[in-house]
């Protein structure tokens, strides 16, 4: 059944441009075919891709059909858009396998079942494009007047030190040929993405208005910001990923749970499919209790399941009671839980055959972990607690590490201050 798209869309405040209102026609005239299309420069999404993630599968829920395009062939040249030098060109391999990567990503928002959504990749028909025919066929309908004034190209034309070249100016008419190839191949007459891709959109529904007389329509979602001028998508540790492997379960969840009051309600809006009721509920409890954080822990449920799954958000929910109440016992956790909390944290190995031998001695630790130049400067940080093995403070400077410390999969926590940690994993255990 085919609900209002576009009203929840503006609803959400998530329509930044619309290329023509009849666009409202075409939605309301029965099921849609629409594309997004996702820039392999990584193995794996960021949190910042969300947006036009969640929009596809908001697209599918509403009754329409969602293409997920893979450019595995545009990948191959580099998007110019928001760049302010030229891309270091990817092998095919290295496409393949980010490609690879952000497949197993965008599987988990859309139902691909017969009839349903569909994961494409444009190196199907880019890569076997005759370049002769390509120039007379579809490079006729562009104009380099128009070509260089777009955002994408006019910047870099006037930075001298950097310039652009044939390679990437090209980019906008190979994405134009994307939308038409989806149009001729199903059906395809909407375009959805960042509002930096605007005039490449533009480009794609003209190409297909003149060569097929037919109307198409481009739709921008706002590029997301926050509220204190920080790049969006950005911790501590750096990007924010959608793969586990590079941002743990826990990690991903503290990021949403760090969000800003400023930010949050706008964040439930864009990232979930919570009903706005829902929303508006949540944006009262941060007027009337901020203290409570009751949206931000919303936010970080909603997303971290539809990311990583309900084990995963159960993992995460678990490890922040522990890890942040008063006196934290890590012994609660499990190994896989640990694992996710300090991933990313630095590490060293310990052999078994060291616990209790000077090898293992907490001064001899923490200098070789880096947490303190000597052992004569880690000596004088003991008698304050300043130092902890598994966030019990030591009271000795002779304390040696032993089989008693050990945390489920053979973890060793060590910590300097409150913020500065170190894994020590003893082996052969």
């Amino acid at each position: 059944m085919l609900t209002d798209f576009l009203a929840d869309l503006a609803a959400r405040d998530l329509v930044q441009q619309m290329s023509a209102p009849s666009l409202a026609d075409l939605l309301s005239g029965g099921p849609a075919v629409a594309y997004t299309g996702f820039d392999p420069t990584a193995d794996s999404l960021h949190v910042g891709s969300l947006v036009p993630l969640v929009n596809l599968a908001r697209f599918q829920r509403a009754g329409h059909r969602p293409i997920a395009l893979m450019g595995g062939g545009t990948g191959l040249i580099g998007d110019p858009s928001g760049r302010e030098t030229e891309r270091t060109l990817l092998t095919r391999e290295q496409v393949e396998a980010n490609v690879a990567g952000i497949r197993r990503q965008v599987e988990r928002f859309l139902d691909l079942s017969p009839g349903g959504a569909l994961l494409l990749n444009n190196a199907k028909w880019l890569c076997e494009l005759n370049l002769l025919e390509f120039l007379r066929d579809i490079g006729k309908h562009f104009s380099v007047n128009q070509m260089i004034v777009r955002d994408s190209v006019r910047i870099r034309l006037e930075t001298r030190d950097h310039g652009l070249s044939y390679t990437e100016f090209s980019y906008m008419l190979l994405q134009a040929y994307d939308f038409l190839a989806l149009h001729d191949r199903y059906g395809c007459r909407l375009q959805m993405g960042g509002s930096d891709q605007w005039g490449n959109m533009l480009s794609g529904a003209d190409l297909i208005r003149r060569l097929r007389n037919v109307e198409a329509y481009a739709l921008t979602l706002p590029l997301v910001t926050r509220s204190d001028g920080k790049k969006f998508g950005k911790s501590e540790e750096g990007n924010v990923w959608l793969d586990p492997a590079r941002t743990s379960p826990y990690q991903f969840y503290q990021f949403w749970l760090n969000t800003d009051d400023a930010d949050v309600v706008r964040y439930l809006k864009m990232f979930t499919f919570l009903p706005l009721d829902t929303v508006r509920d949540a944006e009262q409890q941060v007027r009337t209790d901020p203290a409570g954080r009751a949206a931000q822990r919303l936010l970080a449920e909603e997303v971290t399941r539809l990311v990583h799954g309900p084990e995963a958000l159960a993992r995460a929910q678990r490890a922040t009671a522990v890890l942040f109440s008063k006196d934290a016992d890590y012994r609660e956790l499990s190994a896989l839980e640990l694992q996710e909390a300090f991933h990313g944290a630095p590490a060293t190995m310990l052999p078994a055959a060291a616990l209790g031998t000077p090898a293992a001695g907490v001064l001899a630790l923490v200098v070789a972990a880096g947490l303190y130049p000597s052992k004569g400067r880690a000596r004088q940080d003991v008698p304050a607690g300043g130092i902890a093995v598994n966030n019990v403070a030591v009271t000795s400077p002779d304390y040696v590490l032993s089989a008693a410390d050990l945390l489920p999969g053979g973890f060793v926590i060590l910590r300097k201050g409150k913020k500065h940690y170190h894994v020590v994993r003893v082996t052969g255990t």
